[in-house]
């Protein structure tokens, strides 16, 4: 049984016309209430909202998380805010009249952009223009991948479409190149983009800033392309039913042409319709469409029922679909457990299995922590069988490849390794594509310098508590000849600065599984693993289960002290081992602290922090191979941090290290320095 049942041409078009009507009314005026916001996309695709949700899309506005809905995506941000949320208040989404009228009001739930998990209907944070049309590859992934896991010869339990609103800014963003190239080479054919192509920017008309032929450039990836009046409902519909039927392993892209503004003749077409400027004219252009001007907010009765006749219409499709899973549930127990505990993840969860079941590394070995998690991401693939893992064309660098589980590809959408090509941006986007959809736990890799080209990506994954994880690996100047423009001495102070993102740098092979362990609990946010490239020795002062559970808690007691306490060395990564070659030094007054991750640290409760590091405790160094400025909170006014404040250098890695000061030494003269002055 099919979800699209419901779906038909029979197309009511004055009821449609009429909805789009209402819809751009809602959106005029929440516009001008709350006297900002943006009124020309609204108003130039209502014609193309009122085919979507009055007759094609698969959708159920009370079930609104249904797992085999379409995933209607809306890429531009701002500039389809009151677009959306006027059709999810008309569809019947939890959306009420008085959340449209509080449009951008401190704590709606319709905000100026559109945010995941704040307004049911909203599939994704878009946030920068061009990530909304690459994270919904993602999805189409996704999708691909239920079928393949789930679906079998006797029930088709998934078979929805990922369907994306962008524009002509989404359009010209370089993301969306890699991620439109990306589709096609993979074959989505699940994925339908309409294009919104008014030919507008914010500063001026769009041929502007772009003369490209984007229908050829889309034919030259290899997508399905058509090109219609935006304004010609049954076109449109035509459209997108034809593309929704095409099973020719190609993406589909509709180029609607529309007008920006439309129906405000005073800035219709032009970049002026942009923002709220049209506000000042929408009075008569309400009596131009039949809304009465001295209304505000007007929803009326003939459109309230043809939207009750259309979520009746959905319903019965939604109860076909719960009959089919009932049944496809009691012949597939096991696939049905895996489906449902994907689906109801705990924000934490519980790991401790995990953690017990990864063997522990010989004492004997001293290999790079890239080296160790690629035998640890083994064990978490075994442990989360929707784990898949991606490279942006690093797998022999960055060691993430899951053995013995395929390749996703055309002829493969099971697979479990993504091969995403030299696109680290569109990979990253991807990546939170496949964490909207919800089932999968997805993971990216490529070389810790090149996650400034991904970080809008995971900062939208962190806003939108996406849970997945990427490897990131060459992580300091220890890469050595590569040289400066590979030695990310800044980067882990620019990543740690992101709320919401659990930073990891593990010491060892064994806090290596503890972070896997980490990035295995945390289903509220991304979680960055930052791997060595050069080889760490195996810290075996330190007790296994120590290590592994101190990442947990994101910093721990590595050596305790064995006189008064006096000194506290921290660090993390490969520059623990530093501390703890200082401490032997230095003597038994001195405690070396783990701090694999600042965010987990901070997290714990004060007892805890002070059991670590206690306050009255001010002679305290921390060592890392990066910029100073992440660890003034743990070392006060009284510490010294030994770091790298400037770019690195090229030769060999162990030369680059004693030219920069990140050694032993170097910690012993702090710490005997700090405690000097502090005598």
């Amino acid at each position: 049984m099919s979800s699209y049942e419901h779906l038909d041409l029979n197309l009511d078009l004055p009821a449609l016309k009429h909805a789009a009507t209402i819809s751009r009314g809602l959106s005029m005026d929440a516009v001008a209430i709350c006297k900002s916001g943006h009124l020309g996309l609204p108003l130039g695709c209502a014609d193309i909202g009122s085919v979507l949700f009055g007759n094609l899309l698969s959708y159920h506005p009370v079930h609104d998380k249904w797992i085999n809905r379409d995933r209607s995506r809306k890429a531009m941000g701002i500039l389809i805010s009151m677009f959306l949320y006027s059709w999810l208040h008309l569809a019947g989404y939890k959306v009420s009249l008085q959340d449209v009228k509080d449009f951008r009001k401190l704590g709606s739930i319709t905000p100026g952009h559109p945010e995941f998990h704040e307004t049911p209907g909203v599939e994704a944070t878009t946030g920068p223009l061009g990530t909304g049309v690459s994270s919904a590859v993602g999805i189409a992934c996704a999708q691909k991948m239920s079928e393949a896991h789930f679906n079998t010869a006797d029930h088709t339990i998934f078979d929805a479409k990922t369907v994306v609103l962008a524009g002509d800014g989404c359009m010209q963003e370089g993301v969306s190149h890699e991620a439109c190239s990306f589709a096609a080479h993979e074959g989505l054919d699940n994925l339908i983009v309409i294009y919104d192509a008014n030919e507008v920017t914010l500063d001026a008309m769009a041929d502007k800033t772009q003369s490209e032929d984007t229908a050829m450039r889309f034919r030259a990836y290899g997508w399905d392309v058509v090109t219609i009046h935006g304004h010609d409902v049954e076109a449109f519909a035509c459209a997108y039913a034809l593309a929704h039927k095409s099973k020719n392993s190609k993406p589909k892209l509709i180029i609607v042409k529309t007008i920006i503004g439309f129906g405000i003749k005073e800035v219709q077409g032009t970049n002026k319709a942009h923002g709220e400027g049209g506000v000042k004219f929408i009075a008569d252009f309400k009596k131009t469409i039949g809304l009465n001007p001295e209304e505000s907010f007007a929803v009326t009765n003939e459109v309230k029922e043809f939207f009750n006749k259309r979520q009746a219409k959905l319903d019965s499709a939604y109860q076909k679909w719960v009959a089919v899973y009932d049944s496809w549930k009691a012949a597939n127990s096991a696939k049905a457990a895996l489906l449902e505990a994907a689906i109801d993840r705990p924000k934490k969860a519980d790991v401790s299995a995990f953690l017990s079941s990864v063997p522990e590394f010989k004492p004997t070995d001293e290999i790079a922590t890239r080296k160790a998690s690629e035998t640890v991401l083994q064990e978490a693939a075994k442990y989360d069988p929707l784990l898949v893992s991606g490279s942006a064309d690093l797998h022999g660098s960055t060691l993430n490849y899951i053995k013995g589980a395929g390749d996703f590809s055309k002829t493969d959408r099971s697979g479990r390794n993504f091969y995403f090509g030299i696109r680290e941006f569109g990979m990253g986007c991807i990546v939170n594509g496949i964490a909207y959809h919800g089932i999968f736990r997805p993971s990216g890799a490529t070389f810790f310098t090149f996650s400034d080209f991904l970080r809008p990506a995971f900062r939208l994954g962190a806003l939108s508590h996406l849970p997945y994880f990427h490897i990131f690996t060459h992580d300091s100047i220890g890469v050595g000849e590569d040289g400066p423009t590979h030695q990310p001495v800044e980067t882990l102070a620019a990543v740690r600065a992101i709320p919401n993102c659990d930073v990891i740098r593990p010491a060892d092979p064994e806090e290596t599984v503890g972070a896997y362990a980490a990035a295995l609990e945390n289903n509220n946010g991304p979680t960055l693993l930052i791997f060595s490239r050069q080889n760490v020795p195996n810290l075996n002062a330190i007790p296994v289960q120590t290590r592994r559970e101190g990442v947990l808690k994101g910093g721990y007691i590595a050596i305790k002290e064995t006189a008064e306490l006096k000194t506290i060395l921290i660090s993390c990564g490969a520059e623990l081992q530093h501390c703890i070659k200082a401490a032997a030094t230095l003597g038994p007054h001195v405690r070396v602290v783990s701090l694999p991750s600042f965010k987990r640290f901070d997290a714990q409760d004060a007892e805890y922090k002070e059991s670590v590091l206690p306050k009255k405790i001010r002679a305290r160094v921390a060592i890392e191979a990066a910029v100073s400025q992440s660890w003034y909170k743990y070392v006060g006014m009284d510490g010294e941090i030994v770091a790298i404040d400037r770019f690195g250098a090229s030769g060999p890695g162990a030369q680059v290290f004693a030219l920069l000061g990140i050694t032993a030494e170097a910690v012993v003269e702090a710490a005997k320095r700090v405690e000097a002055n502090l005598a």
